[in-house]
Order: C-alpha cells, then structure tokens, then sequence
C-alpha cells in the first residue's frame, strides 16, 4: 500500500509562485510514475504534469498545455518526493490539486486519472485575482 499526502498550497496573488509537495510512503518506487491532477468546483479532475522513470535516469515528463512554460514537476528519488514548482499563476488555476502514483511508467503515461493506483487527499491552490 502507498500513501500520498500533498502539502504546500495555499492562498496568492496572480502572478505568484507555489511549490507543491508529495510525499510517498509504504513502498518504494525503483520504477513508476507520479502526477498532478486538479479539480475546480463543478469541474472534472484535469491532468496537470506526471514524471515516470524507469529506475536510472531516464525520466518521462508531460504537461497540460495550460501549464507549460509555467509549471515544472521534478522527483526528489531519496525523498521519494515529486514536487511541482508553480509560477505566473493565474486565477485559472485555482483547484484543488491532487498527487496520484502508480508503478506504471513511459512516455505516453500518466496524462489520464485511471493511469494511476494511488491518490493523495488533495491540496487546496487559491489564485486571486
């Protein structure tokens, strides 16, 4: 069993910078993969970033085109940490964001909620205007 737990989000101003954190425990990942997903009121879950890594150095990273050149999802291996790094936010990206894990991995996972096994409870990002 693994557990998720996000931390890092909060209240800002447009513009501002985030750093989101998920932690993984109870079991490690020599291969896997991890995302962010997001969900605003009345809105369905979106696929944000994912990182996937095959146990040596490659990585696998996606992005939604609204965040691209925005955001950066990046892995702490030793920490079993994913973080997604947040800048120019916008008000459009208020959510509530969630971290998701699966031992699945390539360049073509991680963009869809069923790609992942596991999820975190979710961290609110509030974006004013």
């Amino acid at each position: 069993q693994v557990q998720l737990v996000e931390s890092g989000g909060g209240l800002v101003q447009a513009g501002d910078s985030l750093r989101l954190s998920c932690a993984a425990s109870g079991r490690p990942f020599s291969s896997g993969g991890m995302g962010w997903f997001r969900q605003a009121p009345g809105k369905e879950r979106d696929f944000v970033a994912s990182i996937s890594w095959s146990g040596g150095s490659t990585y696998y990273l996606n992005y939604a085109d609204s965040v691209k050149g925005r955001f950066t999802i990046s892995r702490d291996s030793a920490n079993s940490t994913v973080y997604l790094q947040m800048n120019s936010l916008k008000p459009d990206d208020t959510a509530v964001y969630y971290c998701g894990a699966s031992t699945a991995m390539g360049p073509g996972w991680g963009t869809l909620p069923y790609d992942y096994n596991y999820w975190g409870q979710g961290t609110q990002v509030t974006v004013s205007s």
